[in-house]
């Protein structure tokens, strides 16, 4: 059964333009789209998460999603708001690069599936390799001119730019290089529709003249808003770049947090951008919120639905309780669940100094681990003095004057956390 995919990007915030006839076009029936991401990583990141859910949502619609692995555009660089030229991929590296996006992809699309709708990768790579300049210029360059390519927006922004350099000729074809991607899927897959964020727009649409006056077709072009934070700052960063989808460069806890940070006002966006919840139980979520912002109920669901979207269940549940060590009661066993990279994270900035394995090996005394050895405290002195008040732990559980740190103590075979009160940390790296 087909939704009206129109409609529901709509009431999500989710469409900035829609070319004329694109709506009823996809009312008729299952219809191919596609949404271009670029290769030069193996892992995507959450500025990817808009174009992945218009593919996702598409597919629930009723239509099939492809996802095209720009391999060949990528080697190019694509001049829509930036400054710089990419670096160019080897085949190798691009071919990891797809294969770890398709796995990312597979968290949100149906590739495998038999249904009609089932989704699809492609990697434009795959056309334009055997392509010679001199076919491209000829079956393909001839039908768009010069006058046509200055006149997007992407093109006068860049050369008329006081700080850029100009624009290289290789990325001046990138609208006519992805525009053929179209004019290709189109004749190829009976893909009549391109999808991408507003930036996009002058590439989608030289796709679209490029049917019309070569197939004598009609291609559509549906773009969303390109997606910023309320107090100005660029969505999809944080302090240490790029929120990855890959687990290895974003670990779980920080992908959580991250969500789990958002404003107020950010947060009523992201639900209805970034999860599938219903128009109904958003509505009842936003004004559950309201009337009891402290909760922050909204930012909880928003973080649980994107994470398990993005890793699993269980790496949810890992998150929460890594936030609970910093926030909320939490065991030694907590501590010692965690795993290096999410400990890391947690506590990313707190104070740390290197102890000799050997210290460790022969037990030591808490008042050396916290003064002189450690260096969490002044003196042995105020080490004494916080022991008698008990407010030091080891691992977040209390010790007194006498304790002696073993092995058995080490988180990972290498840390040992020392607390003073409810929010000093310290940690001790054995080496």
């Amino acid at each position: 059964m087909i939704k009206n995919f129109v409609e529901e990007l709509t009431w999500r915030g989710m469409i900035h333009t829609v070319m004329p006839g694109a709506e009823e076009h996809l009312l008729e029936g299952m219809k191919s789209a596609y949404v271009g991401f670029d290769p030069t990583a193996d892992s995507l990141h959450i500025g990817n998460l808009v174009p992945i859910m218009l593919l996702a949502h598409y597919q629930r619609c009723g239509h099939k999603p492809v996802a095209l692995v720009g391999g060949a555009t990528g080697m190019i660089g694509d001049p829509s708001g930036k400054s710089n030229e990419r670096n160019l991929l080897d085949e190798r590296t691009l071919r990891h690069n797809q294969e770890a996006i398709k796995a990312q992809l597979g968290h949100f699309l149906d590739f495998e599936s038999d249904a009609p709708n089932a989704a699809k990768l492609v990697n434009n790579y795959d056309w334009m390799k055997d392509f010679s300049f001199l076919e491209f210029i000829r079956d393909v360059g001839k039908h768009i001119t010069v006058n046509y390519m200055m006149a997007k927006d992407s093109v006068k922004n860049r050369i008329s730019s006081e700080s850029s350099e100009g624009m290289s000729f290789t990325e001046f074809t990138y609208q006519l290089v992805q525009g053929y991607d179209f004019l290709h899927l189109y004749k190829e897959n009976g893909c009549s529709i391109q999808m991408g964020g507003s930036d996009q727009w002058g590439n989608i649409t030289t796709g679209t003249e490029l049917i019309r006056r070569i197939a004598s077709g009609k291609g559509y072009a549906i773009t969303c808003p390109l997606i910023t934070k309320s107090d100005g700052s660029k969505f999809g960063k944080s302090e240490g770049g790029n929120v990855w989808l890959d687990p290895n460069r974003t670990s779980p806890y920080k992908f959580y947090q991250y969500w789990l940070n958002s404003s107020d006002e950010d947060a009523e966006t992201y639900i209805k951008i970034f999860t599938f919840l219903n128009k109904r139980e958003i509505n009842q979520l936003i004004n559950a919120h309201k009337e009891a912002p402290h909760l922050r109920l909204l930012q909880k669901r928003l973080a649980e639905e994107i994470t398990i979207m993005v890793h699993s269940k269980a790496d949810l549940d890992n998150a929460i309780k890594a936030s609970n060590i910093l926030f909320g009661k939490s065991t030694s066993d907590d501590l010692k669940a965690l795993d290096e990279h999410t400990f890391l994270d947690v506590f990313d900035g707190v104070p740390q100094t290197k102890i000799d394995q050997s210290e460790i090996d022969k037990g030591l005394d808490i008042i050396g681990a916290l003064a002189e050895k450690g260096g969490f405290l002044k003196s042995n002195g105020e080490a004494r003095r916080a022991l008698k008040e008990n407010s030091i732990s080891v691992n977040k559980e209390k010790v007194k004057e006498g304790y002696s740190i073993s092995t058995k103590d080490l988180i990972n075979k290498k840390f040992v956390l020392l607390q003073r009160g409810k929010k000093n940390y310290f940690v001790l790296q054995v080496i």
